[in-house]
């Protein structure tokens, strides 16, 4: 753990309180189960009642970017367009999409259409048609804060196959949700996940996952959805991280477009799905922060 601090310095988490009525017991507990050999979060993942504040104002951003799209997507709109959509909301708000340059991302969303995994770059060229599935992946930086959270979208005459594929995969996300609470692992969380998706015949990418956010873009933990209960790092209070299954009707695996380096598709050409929540771990439960 961390430097000790004596328990009438101020607490390490910037609340003002003094250390023994604020985390004392909190670190207390988390050395406990660190010494029963569980990974656990340092005090950098936790975030106090400021910052948390902040990264809820930045996710109403967000969440407004998504329901906008939700209400202007439609078949013969370019990808290009949904990206002039989040610019317009960001802006009207003095927000930063996350993505626009990060490690060099030309764009500010990802658009990823029927066997793109993710990180799909918006085109002027690439136009929605009759059919198509794709998921929205948002973040947006407002006053130096960070949100972030994707949905998926069926274009027209959509086939029940893949109907089925966007809304298990939504319900999936909602599965692992009821397992996040304080004290409990992230792989209870990731177990029913996996177990809801493999359930009806899919497959979890296991190379990509979802991870810490709120300061920065992406913080840790890693998190995976082909986890156990039981296992993974404990979740506490004032951690906040993604659940973004992404998962195939085919197979698990999956390659990087070499073309522009960050488009992944399904590596058998099979159908997949995302759906991204931002959670935040509660004294009680959770939070649901955007969506």
């Amino acid at each position: 753990m961390a430097k000790k601090i004596g328990r009438n310095d101020p607490c390490w988490c910037g609340s003002g309180k003094k250390y023994k009525v604020c985390h004392e017991e909190f670190d207390r507990k988390i050395e406990t189960i660190k010494n029963q050999g569980h990974i656990v979060p340092t005090r950098n993942i936790i975030k106090n009642a400021e910052q948390i504040q902040k990264i809820r104002e930045s996710a109403k951003v967000n969440i407004e970017c998504l329901d906008v799209v939700a209400d202007k997507i439609c078949i013969g709109m370019s990808t290009e367009d949904i990206n002039d959509i989040i610019n317009e909301v960001c802006k009207k708000y003095g927000a930063i999409p996350a993505p626009l340059n990060y490690q060099g991302f030309p764009k500010s969303v990802c658009t990823s259409i029927n066997d793109a995994v993710c990180h799909g770059i918006p085109s002027k060229d690439e136009i929605l048609a009759d059919g198509d599935i794709i998921n929205v992946d948002c973040s947006t930086i407002l006053d130096g804060y960070f949100s972030d959270s994707s949905r998926m979208f069926m274009l027209g005459n959509v086939s029940e196959e893949n109907k089925k594929l966007v809304e298990v995969v939504r319900e999936s996300c909602y599965k692992g949700l009821e397992e996040v609470k304080p004290w409990g692992f992230l792989g209870d969380m990731g177990q029913a996940v996996h177990d809801h998706v493999t359930a009806h015949g899919y497959s979890v990418v296991r190379e990509i996952g979802g991870h810490g956010v709120g300061i920065e873009f992406h913080e840790d933990p890693w998190v995976s959805y082909c986890t156990k209960r039981g296992t993974d790092m404990l979740m506490v209070p004032g951690m906040i991280f993604t659940i973004e299954p992404m998962v195939n009707i085919g197979g698990p695996e999956v390659f990087v477009d070499a073309d522009n380096d960050w488009t992944v598709y399904t590596e058998d050409g099979s159908m997949s799905a995302q759906w991204e929540l931002q959670v935040l771990v509660t004294e009680d439960g959770h939070e649901i922060i955007s969506y």
